[in-house]
């Protein structure tokens, strides 16, 4: 069986969730049709995130998008955010089915 997919970008950002509110809003203003939020803990630059408390929550957005929107996402973020708060965001190039999902 051969598989149908297309090519998308997936946009990662991982950030403080005291912004969570604040990006989906921007992320709706900016055309994107859907996303995943999920908790997320670690260490980084900044030390250990462990959620111990609301103060110290990590989230994880993934948007599937075209890539045109995938930078325009990044750019947004990268403008808006990264100077006052935790933050990191990548992109990653994959294959979906469904494309009239995203």
């Amino acid at each position: 069986m051969s598989l149908q997919t297309e090519k998308r970008t997936l946009v990662t950002v991982i950030a403080e969730a005291v912004v969570e509110q604040s990006l989906l809003r921007d992320f709706d203003r900016l055309g994107v049709r859907g996303y995943t939020v999920s908790d997320a803990r670690g260490r980084g630059a900044r030390g250990v995130r462990d959620a111990a408390w609301d103060e110290a929550a990590n989230i994880r957005i993934e948007v599937i998008c075209a890539r045109p929107l995938a930078e325009a996402l990044l750019a947004h973020v990268q403008e808006r955010y990264y100077a006052n708060y935790a933050m990191v965001a990548f992109l990653h190039e994959i294959e979906i089915l469904r494309p009239g999902k995203f």
